[in-house]
């Protein structure tokens, strides 16, 4: 059975920095996408940023140039490097695998993280 631990979360001041990472556990392979996901109440889960087995990397506008995703396939992990995090960055966030050989979609648990002073 495939799990996904995410950690890192947590509360950090306007303009602090977090990093949080995604572990899979189990048989796993063939990960074509790793991404990070985010939701708040009453509120739709977005792409925050997401990365493919090339390294070919995808952000949302609102975390460009701050947020930075970056993975290594051996270990079957996901990283997402915080900086200069807002107010409107608070929220769970979930990280996601994409299993191509079968077809799997993966997700964490959600980690919190709250961004205020």
């Amino acid at each position: 059975q495939v799990q996904l631990v995410e950690s890192g979360g947590g509360l950090v001041q306007p303009g602090g920095s977090l990093r949080l990472s995604c572990a899979a556990s189990g048989s796993i392979s063939s990960i074509a996408f790793m991404g990070w996901y985010r939701q708040t109440p009453g509120k739709q889960r977005e792409l925050v940023a997401g990365i493919i087995s090339s390294g070919t990397t995808n952000y949302a506008e609102s975390v460009k140039g701050r947020f930075t995703i970056s993975r290594e396939n051996a270990k079957k992990m996901v990283w997402l490097q915080m900086n200069s995090l807002r107010p409107e960055d608070t929220a769970v966030y979930y990280c996601q695998f994409t299993q191509t050989i079968p077809l799997r979609i993966y997700w964490g648990q959600g980690t919190q993280v709250t961004v205020s002073s």
